[in-house]
């Protein structure tokens, strides 16, 4: 099968690497995940964390293969807990890559739910040091026609290239 190497990740997508390579520069920093405008409570769980390898065809019948990290998060009040230390977190997903092979590099996904709504999918931006808290912003993950977003990812290049200074004859901008 000549798979469509879906690995690249969208702009808004950091992989699980780059979190934790940050991460590792702020151990004792509070880990505080945003979603849908608010903070996740001091209490969350990350209560699972999975790897997937995925084959499958798009609605354009490109067959397509991507890895892909599912990290779980439980956003719940427990007690009188405070924001997991971005250390702790590290140190879950260490223990994690004992018994399961977790690619770095793979597309980095959270399920978020507090245990009444259902599970949503969200994407992470690049995590921020402010205030002595480490921020991850979690966006939710939308669906997308993937033979549309390449072709308008060709134009956009081609737009680029089409408009920057013209040398000689070969000029298509006016």
């Amino acid at each position: 099968m000549n798979a469509i190497d879906n690995s690249k990740m969208q702009d808004r997508d950091i992989s699980l690497g780059l979190l934790l390579d940050f991460l590792a520069g702020a151990k004792d920093s509070p880990l505080v995940f945003h979603y849908d405008g608010r903070p996740v409570k001091p209490g969350y769980h990350v209560t699972e964390v999975k790897a997937g390898e995925f084959a499958a065809l798009d609605c354009g019948a490109n067959p397509e293969a991507w890895r892909e990290i599912f990290i779980q998060l439980w956003d719940i009040d427990e007690d009188d807990r405070t924001h997991m230390p971005a250390g702790k977190f590290h140190a879950i997903i260490r223990k994690v890559t004992e018994h399961v092979k977790l690619d770095g590099s793979a597309r980095l996904t959270f399920e978020v739910s507090d245990g009444v709504r259902p599970m949503q999918l969200y994407c992470a931006a690049m995590p921020a040091l402010l205030g002595g808290l480490v921020h991850v912003e979690l966006a939710p993950r939308p669906a997308s026609c993937k033979p549309r977003d390449r072709w308008l990812k060709e134009e956009a290049r081609k737009t680029e290239a089409c408009c920057r200074p013209a040398h000689g004859k070969d000029a298509c901008c006016a």
